[in-house]
């Protein structure tokens, strides 16, 4: 039986996320006997698009059997995934919404679907824990992702649908990264408004922006002030085994959302799809989890 390949196209490679696409897409490709390359697209949609086409248009010994992509930019790259699937080539859309996989699965000349984890539920799990952390109330500074990122918007979302109205928040931007985040507070900080700002827990979308919102606090030259904030709890997302839980485990992170990568989960699921012809679904969900628990963040 012809050995399969899968082309696996990442945001970046300095994300503890992604990188565990890459550590999962590396166990599945062992566990299942496929072969996979995995491409990084530096936070860059052009570059990206660039990287995806050049697969697709390679000689049809040389193109993949299924492209699976973690898109950068506000698109899942429509006109990409219709030069994919036109020429028979798989496609899987990871932890973003794409309108049009409804219209190129009905074509059946490619298998086509969405995995993504349910960052709705991500955020309303984090929602969750700052309610358990402030249960008299207070003010979070709120570090998202990217503005035009699905992903983002759908955690905010979620953060927003269950806090309490008692707990306000500020937001600052980051592009999913440590340097990131470490900027954006550090410009916060050069504010007025952050001076006369009273801050009660630090909440970051993912892990290592929290992780970066912290290192931008230890900059900070007056020792009550610099104390002040490195005591404060500090939230994240994605729970990584390696990150998350382990700054956890430390104390640098009070709480952290675990999200599962999934790249080796949709690995499996068009493995199967081709070789056995197992349904696919349009839509599939990985469900996330609170680390530590709500129960033990409340306090005793």
């Amino acid at each position: 039986m012809k050995r399969l390949k899968f082309l696996i196209s990442l945001t970046n490679n300095d994300n503890d996320y992604q990188i565990e696409q890459a550590s999962a897409t590396d166990e599945a490709a062992r566990r299942l006997g496929v072969s996979t390359q995995v491409i990084y697209a530096g936070n860059d949609a052009i570059t990206q698009s660039t990287q995806l086409l050049q697969a697709i248009q390679a000689s049809p010994q040389d193109r993949p059997d299924a492209i699976l992509f973690e898109p950068v930019g506000s698109t899942a790259l429509p006109q990409v995934a219709r030069a994919a699937v036109s020429v028979g080539i798989g496609w899987a859309v990871l932890n973003r919404e794409a309108a049009y996989v409804a219209e190129l699965r009905s074509l059946k000349k490619a298998p086509i679907f969405n995995i993504s984890a349910d960052h709705v539920e991500i955020g309303r799990i984090q929602g969750r824990q700052f309610a358990a952390l402030l249960p008299k109330g207070g003010s979070v500074l709120y570090i998202q992702g990217p503005s035009e990122n699905s992903a983002a918007k759908d955690r905010t979302t979620g953060m927003t649908e269950v806090k309490p109205s008692n707990i306000q928040v500020t937001t600052l931007k980051g592009q999913w990264t440590e340097e990131s985040a470490q900027k954006t507070v550090r410009s916060w900080l050069k504010l007025s408004t952050s001076k006369k700002a009273v801050i009660d827990l630090i909440g970051a979308q993912d892990d290592s922006m929290a992780i970066g919102a912290r290192k931008a606090f230890q900059e900070v030259t007056n020792e009550t002030d610099r104390e002040r904030w490195l005591k404060l709890p500090y939230t994240g997302c994605d729970g990584l085994p390696k990150t998350g839980q382990a700054w956890v485990r430390s104390g640098l992170l009070t709480a952290t959302v675990y999200s599962p990568p999934n790249t080796g989960l949709a690995i499996e699921m068009l493995l199967q799809h081709i070789q056995q012809g197992k349904d696919l679904p349009e839509r599939a969900l990985v469900a996330p989890s609170s680390i530590p628990t709500l129960n033990e963040l409340r306090p005793k």
